[in-house]
């Protein structure tokens, strides 16, 4: 279906766009509840590059924003994770994409500009009752979160994910779910990018409607493959699956 975020359309790769367009379903987001009157709360940490504190570019690209979460996280993590990925988006598939990453706190009115969120990074991620409420919105209303745990996130915020909708459970999403096939095929769920605890990696969701809007990837680690190839060290191919697999849940994210 095509997705409208905030009166910005999200266009679709060439391939599907005649069925999108056939469908004609547009569902109609509930976030109109945020107040624009509220001050801009700029992001930044002294350890990263100061990235432009405005959106630019076609209203109708798609636009990925880094969550800056609190808790104690890094959540600056991988500076060149979300830039090389909004490349390879551009350069390899039919999206048309801003390749400037943003960033945005939960309470920023400017978070249902962006139709995904990314968040990594080691350690902890807490939200406030007042955080909890504005991501359940954003979240309702279309949003999708995507966090890729890059070590040390796991117990703690899966027990975070369970009290930001508590009458949902946390589930492992299964292999045959679309997030794992609807660009390209993983089978066997999600890649392993990068060896942590030598446990297979995990995919963990809530479904709101069947819909998965919050997607936790434990045990894989692809924003590491994302980064720049000396960072890590990971091979080619390893890289290559992990560009893969975020180009299927931007896709889920968008189409789903």
């Amino acid at each position: 279906m095509v997705r409208y975020f905030r009166n910005t359309v999200i266009a679709l790769p060439t391939m599907i766009v005649l069925v999108i367009a056939l469908s004609g379903i547009i569902p109609q987001l509930l976030l109109a509840q945020t107040s624009q009157s509220q001050p801009r709360r700029r992001v930044s940490n002294p350890n990263i590059r100061q990235l432009p504190p405005v959106v630019t570019g076609n209203p109708s690209d798609i636009k990925v924003a880094r969550l800056h979460y609190s808790g104690g996280g890094d959540w600056y993590w991988g500076g060149s994770a979300i830039p090389n990925f909004l490349r390879y988006l551009r350069d390899n598939t039919d999206y048309p994409v801003d390749t400037v990453e943003r960033q945005v706190t939960i309470d920023d009115p400017d978070l249902f500009k962006y139709p995904f969120l990314f968040a990594t990074g080691h350690g902890i991620i807490r939200f406030s009752p007042e955080e909890k409420e504005q991501l359940r919105q954003y979240l309702a209303g279309g949003g999708f979160l995507f966090v890729n745990d890059s070590y040390g996130m796991d117990r703690t915020f899966r027990k975070e994910m369970a009290n930001l909708f508590p009458e949902r459970k946390v589930v492992e999403v299964p292999f045959d779910n679309p997030i794992y096939h609807c660009f390209y095929d993983f089978p066997n769920g999600p890649p392993k990018i990068h060896e942590h605890d030598d446990n297979p990696p995990r995919g963990y969701a809530i479904f709101l409607d069947g819909r998965v809007v919050l997607y936790f990837l434990v045990e894989s680690d692809i924003g590491d493959g994302w980064e720049d190839p000396q960072v890590h060290n990971d091979p080619p191919d390893k890289r290559l699956e992990a560009f893969r697999m975020g180009v299927n849940i931007l896709t889920y994210a968008l189409l789903y």
